[in-house]
């Protein structure tokens, strides 16, 4: 016997038509690429991306068909996101940090049918167009007093729009239809699609908003700092318009002078980034004694937090972290560290040794943790392994089947992350279990010697790496970017870390470094390094 209630599909348009009749007036701020600040509403939102539907239609675009993005985070990259789905049609986000080659790849593997492009990635859409024989229309996200000169036949965004007239109405889908499509960075082998339902997307919006995970609600003004191209941009493009926040979008500027300034004039309430970009926010705040006096909470994820970044927005800009997980297969919410009342009551270091945890999942998350021959391991904060999760927001397979089988016998997803859990469901990454160093026998995890280092007042950045080492196999490399106009000393560093870690864990040797190299979504990468220092030698041998 079934249950007696409406057939009522969970499609994403769905939500922009309740953010629209419901929170019409509610404000979506954008930074344009053409510099200006650009003000409209979710009612003119949903108006607009009808009219899209409306074209693609007119252009023969059908279900399944997928569409590509390369744009910021802006109203017409939201538009263009309601507006292919609404439609049944796929949203593929293209990540424009991406080599050429990855680009390339990654369109012709998805066969998309027409890109909407921000016009600061036109010169890359120019010298790739001819390997990408499945466009059929480069639309680029603008009026046409903006459009460059171009070899292409670029069409105007907006004149584009203003030639149908909104006589149109949702495709009825099946909430199991596909909706988004967000490639993998390809750090172990080729870019793999990841492929987001109808449902698995406003399940997800549903659970990111809930007061233990983001508590997001109307009376938010949240700027999604973390690009609309990154792991479906943690599903606050559906998450904010399902609660009627307000958006501010930050466009192509990402410095921290720029983040500020939105942060400040439109009173954000909650924003949501990598780790870098939070460090260089901080930098600016600290270099031009500037405050925070809107924004409430921060959250942080795409790699580990370090425990200084916590700090130093609660102890200086009485600013809450909420360090999160996840990852493209898990749409992205995984967990989030927010406190329940098992550890409410504690206090300094004790609150921060569970802050700089991953956190807990929300319901739909699943967890454990298993050793190679993937046998449960118990969940006592301290035995580590793999970290394994299953729900109906984490993908079961990749597009046109690539890597094979991706489930366990138990439907779980091995994430490809070493991780402990604790008696209360805390979970903490202690490395991509690629980055993990063996040395004599133990796991040395890199993010816990990176979190110490950062914290040393001469430190804007670092990695860690293993390193050859004949006795022990391998030691850990500490890799320090120095603050602006600062020598830091190599055994003031190394004592500082030491004084934090266990002995047997402490790196034995520092590498002064200009640059960190950094992933198309703002990771460390780890690769990139070990290349680079495949050949050096400590300066004292462990």
């Amino acid at each position: 016997m079934h249950g007696l209630m409406q057939d009522w599909p969970l499609n994403c348009h769905r939500i922009l038509d309740h953010a629209a009749a419901y929170h019409g007036d509610r404000e979506v701020v954008s930074r344009l690429v053409e510099g200006e600040i650009h003000r409209t509403t979710y009612r003119e939102i949903r108006r607009r991306a009808l009219k899209l539907s409306q074209q693609l239609t007119a252009h023969g675009i059908r279900l399944g068909d997928r569409v590509a993005t390369l744009g910021w985070n802006t109203m017409r990259h939201l538009e263009v996101w309601y507006g292919v789905m609404g439609i049944g049609a796929i949203c593929h986000t293209v990540n424009p940090r991406l080599f050429a080659e990855q680009i390339t790849y990654i369109i012709n593997h998805a066969e998309d049918r027409l890109l909407f492009t921000d016009l600061t990635f036109v010169p890359i859409v120019e010298k790739l167009k001819d390997a990408l024989p499945t466009l059929e229309k480069v639309i680029v996200m603008s009026d046409r007093a903006h459009l460059p000169s171009s070899s292409l036949d670029l069409v105007p965004y907006d004149e584009w729009l203003d030639e149908v007239d909104v006589d149109f109405a949702w495709e009825s889908l099946d909430e199991n239809t596909a909706a988004g499509m967000c490639y993998t960075s390809g750090t172990t082998g080729v870019p793999k699609g990841v492929i987001y339902s109808h449902r698995s997307n406003v399940l997800h919006a549903m659970v990111a908003s809930l007061p233990d995970m983001i508590d997001l609600s109307s009376s938010d003004r949240i700027m999604p700092v973390v690009p609309m191209f990154h792991a479906n941009c943690w599903a606050i493009c559906f998450a904010a318009p399902m609660v009627g926040a307000g958006m501010v979008m930050p466009g192509p500027k990402m410095d921290g002078a720029s983040i500020y300034q939105l942060l400040d004039e439109e009173k954000v309430t909650v924003t949501a980034a990598v780790p870098t970009v939070w460090l260089m926010l901080l930098s600016y705040l600290e270099e031009t004694g500037s405050k925070l006096p809107h924004l409430e909470r921060v959250v942080i994820g795409g790699s580990a937090c370090p425990r200084a970044v916590i700090e130093k927005f609660q102890n200086n800009y009485d600013v809450e972290v909420i360090h999160a997980w996840g990852m493209t297969e898990t749409s992205p919410l995984g967990t989030v560290c927010t406190l329940t009342p098992e550890y409410q009551g504690l206090k300094g270091e004790a609150r921060l040794d569970v802050l700089q945890k991953q956190g807990h999942p929300p319901f739909t998350v699943e967890m454990k943790v298993t050793d190679d021959a993937g046998e449960p391991l118990p969940w006592d904060g301290k035995t580590f392994g793999r970290l394994k999760v299953r729900g109906p927001a984490v993908a079961k397979a990749y597009f046109k089947g690539e890597g094979g089988p991706l489930l366990d016998e138990e439907g779980f997803f091995d994430t490809g992350d070493v991780a402990h859990i604790d008696p209360y469901g805390y979970m903490q990454i202690t490395d991509r279990s690629k980055d993990v160093i063996k040395s004599g026998g133990e796991w040395i995890s890199s993010i816990e010697l990176e979190n110490a280092a950062v914290a040393h007042p001469d430190v804007a950045e670092a990695a860690v790496i293993g390193v050859a080492n004949e006795k022990w196999g391998e030691r850990p490399l500490l890799i320090i970017v120095p603050k602006k106009d600062v020598r830091p000393d190599r055994e003031d560093i190394l004592d500082f870390v030491r004084q934090r870690v266990a002995k047997w864990a402490a790196p034995d040797d520092v590498a002064f470094v200009e640059e960190i190299p950094h992933t198309a979504t703002g990771k460390i990468q780890k690769m990139a390094l070990r290349d680079q220092f495949r050949d050096y030698r400590p300066a004292v041998e462990a």
